[in-house]
């Protein structure tokens, strides 16, 4: 058996957006405190860049915030300019998360009682 599993982040964590103008705020929450330290880890500002690659952000910043076991993307340039000049609307911060939430995370087999959903 191996040491670790590879799930999507869904399962460890769920989030919150937001958008406001070309910029899309993502916020990632851990399930449970016990996977934080993997978030931190593996959910980096060059992880979420990768993700959004074909979205081509201008830039990507992360906040964490440890003592809420979350962290906050803010994604410049990613919104095809904002919801008034864009005119596809998958583009928006709500469709983003889903995105996010779907990057692959390399779990240990340790935490694996704390993820969330079918496995």
């Amino acid at each position: 058996m191996s040491a670790s599993l590879t799930v999507p982040l869904y399962r460890v964590a769920h989030g919150r957006t937001g958008d406001k103008g070309d910029r899309s705020n993502i916020s990632v929450i851990a399930w449970h405190p016990a996977l934080w330290s993997v978030l931190v880890e593996q959910v980096t500002e060059g992880a979420v860049a990768h993700q959004f690659a074909h979205r081509r952000p201008t830039r990507v910043a992360r906040y964490l915030c440890p003592t809420l076991h979350a962290m906050n993307f803010v994604l410049d340039g990613v919104l095809d300019g904002g919801v008034n000049d864009a005119l596809n609307l998958d583009s928006h911060g709500k469709a983003l998360s889903f995105l996010l939430l779907d990057l692959p995370i390399q779990l240990p087999r340790a935490l694996d009682r704390h993820l969330v959903g079918p496995g």
